[in-house]
């Protein structure tokens, strides 16, 4: 077995190994095996109940607040596992910095995630927080409401009862996403040409209700991406890019996206596929086969989420990514989800977008189908192929949405779309 994300391996116990406490105890649960070789090789620990006790009192002097952790012995071989939950009262510091997992590497977080880990150990978020703005209106929030759930007009309990107030009565920093006027950014629109050199249309919506960026995002796509065809007697509208898969795409960026940092979501638009781009990662505690599989157990912006949800633009649990995919049940291209670090994009094809494949390519597809996982070097050895043709035909069919690549690093899998 490899080192990954949450997999570490040490040889013998220096302080070093107390960044990965933190990383594990901030970011997600993990394991660290004392007395394992970088490369997986057992060579055990001597005299390995004096090294817990080591390692304990070092956990308990370097780290704070103290993590939720546990070590065990493997008598067997003198393997000391010890085990990190993921904490309640972050951030978890070792010598006054956090750390979090990049790949099989720890390293300190910046000074936006470490606000981040503040107020998740506050058990409050970001949307939460107040906003100073005196002037927030709501005519686009009050229209919507009106208009998808009756309500005859929008006022203060109103606006408490969506979550737009603090416990003190000031208005957050949602109520402020979602009145007509704000600091916030928002979303750039990008048609283009033959390359991205050639830009046919741009707009960005900017400083207003993430709503009314919705509704403009929609607008955008239905004039180059939907059209009317007369059949016989009738006009039937054709889609180019199911608009299900776009609405969903766009208000998950909009509901689940970072809004602590001055970056707009970004959606271009192809002649073959649209982009949806969006700030930030997977929120903690979600992994990516969790996003993948509409298993979302947590929301980044659950004030904005619950707010989407009455207005019928998204599926509160989790249903939005198996939505998009279910779209294009019928597809020969399937839509890709791009997951990394700080950002996530959901590539949507154009629904007359046909496959084409080279003989290499279809042989890697035909070893891919059902429901396994392969690492770049079980394909090449099951192929008879060099590690380097596999690796550069399996990014080749990545890159076209044909194959999905889980996880990073030593840990990456492949599966057929």
């Amino acid at each position: 077995m490899k080192e990954t994300r949450t997999l570490e391996y040490k040889s013998e116990v220096t302080n070093s190994f107390l960044k990965t406490v933190s990383a594990f105890s901030n970011f997600g649960t993990g394991k660290i095996m004392f007395g394992v070789a970088d490369d997986g090789v057992v060579i055990g620990i001597d005299d390995p109940d004096q090294i817990c006790l080591d390692i304990e009192n070092k956990i308990n002097d370097s780290i704070s607040p103290k993590p939720d952790y546990s070590l065990s012995i493997n008598r067997l071989n003198n393997v000391i596992t010890l085990d990190v939950k993921e904490g309640r009262y972050k951030p978890y510091l070792y010598k006054g910095k956090a750390y979090r997992r990049s790949d099989t590497a720890s390293v300190e977080v910046d000074q936006i995630e470490l606000k981040r880990l503040t107020l998740e150990g506050n058990n409050l978020y970001f949307e939460s927080l107040v906003n100073e703005d005196k002037d927030m209106t709501f005519e686009e929030l009050e229209k919507s409401l009106i208009e998808k759930l009756g309500i005859t007009e929008v006022n203060v309990d109103t606006l408490r009862t969506l979550g737009l107030y603090t416990k003190e009565g000031q208005l957050n920093n949602a109520a402020s996403l979602l009145s007509d006027k704000n600091s916030f950014p928002g979303i750039d629109v990008a048609r283009f040409g033959n390359s991205i050199d050639e830009i046919l249309d741009r707009e960005s919506f900017i400083h207003m209700s993430i709503i009314t960026q919705y509704n403009k995002a929609l607008n955008m796509y239905r004039r180059y991406y939907q059209y009317e065809q007369i059949k016989g007697v009738d006009r039937v509208l054709i889609e180019k890019v199911p608009e299900k898969a776009f609405r969903e795409a766009v208000a998950n960026a909009l509901v689940h996206r970072t809004w602590d940092i001055n970056a707009n979501i970004r959606i271009s638009m192809f002649e073959d596929r649209i982009e949806i781009s969006s700030p930030g990662g997977l929120p903690s505690g979600i992994s990516e086969d969790e996003y993948l599989h509409g298993n979302i157990s947590t929301l980044r912006n659950p004030v904005l989420g619950n707010v989407f949800f009455r207005l019928h633009y998204i599926e509160m649990f989790g249903t939005g990514i198996k939505r998009i995919v279910d779209a294009y049940k019928d597809c020969q291209i399937k839509p890709r989800f791009d997951i990394k670090d700080n950002s996530i994009t959901v590539t949507l094809p154009v629904l007359s977008a046909t496959m084409s494949v080279t003989s290499d390519e279809n042989k890697l597809l035909e070893l891919l189908k059902g429901e396994m996982r392969y690492s770049s070097s079980e394909i090449a050895e099951k192929l008879n192929w060099s590690k380097d043709k596999a690796v550069r035909t399996l990014n080749a069919l990545v890159d076209v949405g044909y194959v999905v690549k889980y996880g990073t690093g030593r840990g990456t899998r492949y599966s057929k779309q």
